[in-house]
């Protein structure tokens, strides 16, 4: 076999694995032990570029800060229950999405990739303080997420945005 095949044979043993690993849950990770609102704050942002919070300039020597920063979502109606309200429905729509935590001003979500099984932890917080949900999304494992969780963050944005 030339040295070409062995490394297509390699590379597809590789990915088989991969797959695997992914289907049997060991590539889901753990939840981090940070989630949650903890004196009017979500948990800052990974130390690496995969993933996104409202709050990330509260956390001024963070290494991601200005990489993770979003901005909040808006209220609909001036109304946090409302928006939190919505944001479950928009959720309860969206493929992988598993409600984890509801308070009346909280919500936690995981998000969970279809093939390789990747989780996303995703938190919506009503901060009356500021009239808006603060946002936090973080990929578990891995360093790059390709902007999954911005963009996820987004289309909510625009969901929200859009008349219900």
């Amino acid at each position: 076999m030339s040295i070409v095949g062995k490394l297509l044979y390699a590379a597809g043993g590789l990915a088989v694995g991969l797959l695997l690993a992914g289907r049997l849950g060991a590539l889901g990770g753990v939840p981090p032990a940070t989630l949650g609102v903890r004196d009017g704050r979500l948990a800052p942002p990974s130390d690496t570029p995969n993933s996104v919070s409202s709050q990330a300039g509260l956390y001024p020597q963070h290494p991601m800060r200005s990489q993770a920063a979003i901005a909040p979502l808006a209220l609909v109606g001036g109304d946090g229950a409302a928006t939190l309200a919505r944001i479950e429905a928009i959720a309860a729509g969206t493929d992988g999405a598993q409600p984890i935590e509801r308070r009346p001003d909280y919500l936690r979500y995981t998000y969970t990739s279809r093939v390789l099984r990747f989780v996303d932890d995703t938190e919506f917080w009503f901060d009356p303080a500021a009239g808006a949900v603060q946002v936090r999304s973080a990929s578990r494992l891995g360093r790059r997420d390709f902007d999954v969780n911005r963009q996820r963050i987004e289309a909510i944005r625009t969901r929200l945005a859009a008349p219900a």
